[in-house]
C-alpha cells in the first residue's frame, strides 16, 4: 500500500527545523502539487532551487535522513523542468517513497489552510515549535491535525462479494463498501451501519483486516470483512453510489495496484484468501 516503503523509514515526529539547501520543497496551488517527472521518476525540488518572495514554511516529516517541508505560496512557484500535476498522479508516481510523500503533504497543507484562523475567537492562528499543531495566542485555543477513522467494508456471502461504484465522483473504478465513523460508535459498528446504509443487508462475523492512512480524504482506514447475515438482495443507496453488485470470485478481474487498502482487500479476496474458514475462526 502506499504508505510501504521499506526499508526507508518514515519520521512523522515534528521538530522545529529550518530548510538547508538540499531540503526537498512540496507546494500545492488548489488540488495540483509542484513536481519534476522525468525518465518515469519523479521528485520534488530542493530548497537552492526555490526562489519566492512570500509564504510560510513549515517542516513536514522526513523519510530517512531526507527532510521534507511544505512552502505555502499564494501564487504559483516556476522553476525549469517542473510543473504542478494533479495531487491525483501520485498513483503513477515513482519512487514509492516520493508518492507517500506527496499525498501526506497535501493531507497537512489542507489542514494548515483550513486552520488559519481560530474557530473559538477568529484571530490569527499561529504553528508552535515544540509540537504540530497550531495555537490561538488571544485564547489559547489548540488545534491538532484532523484525522478521520473510516472503514472499507468486503461484504462477503462464500464465494461471492459485493463491489460498488460512487455516485457523483472522479473516482470510477469498482470499490467496496466505505463510510466514516459517526459519534459514539465502535468500528464494528461503523460496519453494520454502513453496510446496512448503502446496500440495505445486514452481516455478521466482523473481521479486521488491516489499516492504512488515506491523506486525500483525511481518513485512517480500517479494513474489515464481513459475512452476510440473510438475504442477499440488494438495495443500493443510490445517492451515494450508482453500482452496487455481487460478484464470484471467478468473474473479478481487478488486480492490486500496491496503492490502496480498497484493492488490495479485493485481490485478497480474489486469491482465495478470504473464505468460509477465516470467518470461523
Amino acid at each position: 500500500m502506499i504508505q510501504d516503503i521499506f526499508p526507508m523509514v518514515f519520521h512523522n515526529e515534528y521538530r522545529a527545523f529550518e530548510p538547508n539547501d538540499e531540503s526537498l520543497i512540496i507546494s500545492f496551488q488548489e488540488d495540483k502539487m509542484l513536481i519534476r517527472q522525468e525518465a518515469g521518476v519523479s521528485r520534488f525540488p530542493q530548497y537552492q532551487e526555490v526562489s519566492f518572495s512570500g509564504g510560510e514554511i513549515h517542516y513536514l516529516f522526513s523519510i530517512d535522513d531526507q527532510k521534507y517541508f511544505l512552502l505555502m505560496a499564494s501564487e504559483s512557484i516556476a522553476i525549469e523542468g517542473y510543473e504542478y500535476v494533479p495531487v491525483g498522479s501520485f498513483r503513477e508516481m515513482q519512487p514509492r517513497h516520493t508518492a507517500f510523500a506527496a499525498v501526506t503533504a497535501y493531507h497537512l497543507c489542507r489542514w494548515y489552510e483550513s486552520n488559519r484562523f481560530c474557530g473559538r475567537c477568529g484571530h490569527t492562528m499561529t504553528a508552535d515549535d515544540k509540537e504540530r499543531m497550531l495555537r490561538c495566542p488571544a485564547c489559547e485555543n489548540i488545534i491538532y491535525p484532523v484525522i478521520a477513522p473510516a472503514v472499507i467494508i468486503g461484504v462477503v456471502d462464500g464465494d461471492r462479494i459485493i463491489m460498488t461504484k460512487y455516485n457523483s465522483r472522479e473516482y470510477k473504478r469498482y470499490a467496496l463498501v466505505a463510510g466514516f465513523a459517526e459519534i459514539g460508535e465502535s468500528l464494528e459498528q461503523t460496519v453494520a451501519r454502513e453496510v446496512m446504509e448503502e446496500v440495505g443487508l445486514r452481516v455478521k462475523n466482523i473481521r479486521y483486516y488491516k489499516s492504512q492512512p488515506w491523506a486525500l480524504s483525511g481518513t485512517l482506514l480500517a479494513g474489515f470483512f464481513a459475512e452476510l447475515d440473510g438475504d442477499d438482495e440488494i438495495i443500493m443507496d443510490e445517492e451515494e453510489l450508482s453500482e452496487a453488485v455481487w460478484f464470484h470470485r471467478d468473474e473479478i478481474t481487478i488486480q492490486d495496484d500496491t496503492i490502496s487498502l480498497t484493492r488490495e482487500m479485493i485481490a485478497a479476496f480474489q486469491s482465495g484468501l478470504f473464505n468460509s474458514d477465516f470467518f470461523r475462526k
